[in-house]
């Protein structure tokens, strides 16, 4: 029987379970209890939405049947699926949308996905508020169609920004999915359901119909800046049909190249949340540039939304053009005309043209006056009156300019981006490394002590003598750009990020202090109801430990176990009775 006619698992009352909303106990539970959950660890759906001369786009097919979409979903997937009217996509064209899920819904995960999750970058960590679409359109004529033309989307639906990886999966089977329709589709998510989990830091090998992809997802354990290359076929790899050198990374040369002498001022921009616009005549271009743009602060994560692709029937579409306030944090990749005169108010838009093929280096542009900008066929270019706050590094322009393969130039484009932005962050790290309490001030029966508060003036203080200056041979205004970072989203988030880590640190150190302890011996000096408290409190530190993953050694968490056991043996028998089987709040 097949999965289709089996249909999936039903829980009691009929209720469908999928795999998102089963919570099992372990990973290897996770991954054998039900049909599916292979496949939900790395896609959501598969949707394809086709064009119907009355309905206009329309999802016609879902997979796996039971993957739950919400109405307002399936109508943003329909209009992000389809290159705008406009857009004279003939042909096959992929590109990337990403969309808000529908409040209320269920977030649980299987208990696996978030483990991997921690073991993520935090660039790559999922956010459950937001799906990623991946689009293969195709569009061609077809006389015995009314319309004159065959016009169909297949979309992956997930919540991994994994980009290079499912935009190839797209390309292996798309075109065929188009000549031989649902079997084949079926087929697919049959591959996909046989997938391992998504572990980072794992080779891992994912059949899809007949290929054998590899590839590595990489772990916040990974140097910034290093691809642990997965090496291509080896003789005992011949099965392997590719191997990918990124799951998640965009040709960062190429989406740079038509603003390629500014990418220094976008930087800034993107680092301070700015709200950006990218109009360029694809979505295809569109999503490549936002994706490349986002990734040019990295290690850091971007903290605002960002659009890939965006259209005027996006649920959001009035929230973000609105003229009664100031435009929010966010980029937004647009191809429809309309979108020139709407946000003419946006303070930073980049003109994109058509991508020029690869190895050509535009002529320098100066940036341009936003009042220059009337329509989308503006010249290319950026539109602002930002003015930066570092100098302009010259020698990156200089080496840019050399001819060399564009895989090449985009590594090159990389590690400049990477320099720069630790050359920013590490100075915070530094100052933020300070907040915590020495050691010594940790008592095992005192509550952990808390982190100092962070003080704006006194981290710039920092900046004289162990600023920028000793990684970056860059000069302007690093102050003004430290104060205007501080006041964004991005400093919001990384600071509470690290603030959590830090904290969970001290409950470590707090639970290893106390593990040190000779609390058998503490017990027999206290009354009974004193140690009854202390178990208490020791069971709820182990189960804290669990809950919130602390980075404690499993040896420590059973000697603590072990004082739990010692304490309560020690204990009069009714006591030992209660405490055996007393849970934790």
């Amino acid at each position: 029987m097949s999965r289709r006619e089996r249909g999936p698992e039903q829980g009691p009352g009929g209720a469908v379970l999928a795999a998102e909303d089963a919570e099992p106990e372990s990973p290897d539970q996770c991954l054998s209890l039900l049909p599916w959950n292979r496949f939900s660890a790395w896609l959501h759906c598969v949707c394809v939405v086709g064009f119907d001369l009355e309905l206009g786009q329309a999802v016609e097919v879902i997979y796996p049947p039971h993957s739950k979409l919400t109405d307002k979903e399936k109508t943003n997937i329909c209009y992000l699926s389809f290159p705008d009217s406009n857009s004279g996509c003939l042909g096959d064209t992929q590109f990337c949308f990403r969309f808000r899920r529908s409040p209320g819904r269920k977030v649980s995960l299987c208990c696996f996905l978030d483990q991997l999750d921690r073991d993520l970058p935090v660039y790559l960590k999922r956010d459950s508020a937001y799906y990623y679409g991946y689009v293969y359109f195709r569009q061609v004529r077809d006389k015995s169609l009314k319309r004159g033309y065959f016009q169909k989307s297949l979309v992956l639906i997930s919540k991994l920004p994994y980009v290079h990886l499912f935009r190839t999966m797209l390309k292996q089977i798309a075109p065929e999915y188009f000549e031989k329709s649902e079997a084949f589709l079926e087929a697919v998510c049959s591959d996909i359901d046989r997938w391992p989990p998504p572990v980072p830091g794992k080779v891992l090998q994912l059949p899809l119909m007949g290929l054998i992809m590899k590839l590595r997802i990489p772990t916040y354990r990974d140097k910034p800046g290093t691809t642990p290359i997965v090496q291509n076929m080896h003789q005992a790899d011949a099965q392997i049909s590719m191997a990918l050198p990124t799951v998640h990374e965009v040709d960062l040369f190429r989406c740079f190249c038509p603003v390629f002498f500014h990418i220094q001022m976008l930087w800034e921009l993107v680092l301070l949340g700015e709200p950006l616009v990218v109009m360029a005549p694809s979505p295809a271009e569109s999503s490549e540039t936002v994706l490349a743009l986002v990734s040019c602060i990295s290690p850091l994560k971007y903290c605002s939304d960002f659009r890939p692709y965006f259209t005027i029937h996006d649920s959001e579409f009035k929230e973000y053009t609105t003229r009664t306030q100031a435009p929010p944090s966010v980029i937004l990749g647009v191809t429809n005309p309309f979108f020139a005169k709407t946000l003419q108010h946006w303070p930073h838009i980049i003109r994109i043209g058509d991508i020029k093929l690869p190895g050509e280096v535009p002529k320098q542009v100066k940036v341009k006056k936003l009042k220059n900008l009337k329509t989308l066929d503006s010249k290319p270019g950026v539109y602002t009156s930002y003015k930066p706050y570092l100098n302009k590094d010259e020698e990156i322009v200089k080496q840019l300019q050399k001819k060399r393969p564009t895989e090449a130039q985009s590594v090159i484009l990389r590690r400049y981006f990477l320099e720069l932005t630790e050359s920013f962050i590490i100075p915070l790290e530094r100052y933020v490394a300070s907040l915590m309490p020495l050691q010594k001030c940790i008592s095992p029966w005192k509550s952990p002590p808390q982190l100092r508060q962070f003080s704006q003036d006194d981290f710039m203080k920092t900046l004289e003598k162990a600023g920028p200056q000793l990684t970056s041979g860059l000069k302007g205004d690093w102050i003004g750009l430290y104060r205007h970072f501080l006041k964004s989203p991005n400093f919001d988030g990384w600071f509470r990020s690290r603030q959590k880590e830090m904290t969970q640190k001290l409950e470590a150190l707090h639970l290893e202090a106390l593990c040190n302890e000779n609390l058998v011996f503490w017990s027999q000096k206290h009354t009974e109801v004193e140690t009854v408290d202390l178990v208490l409190k020791l069971k709820n530190k182990l189960l804290q430990a669990d809950r919130e993953h602390l980075p404690v050694k499993t040896d420590t968490l059973k000697k603590l176990q072990t004082h739990i056991n010692d304490i309560i043996l020690a204990l009069p028998d009714d006591l030992q009775d209660i405490l055996l089987k007393t849970g934790t709040t």
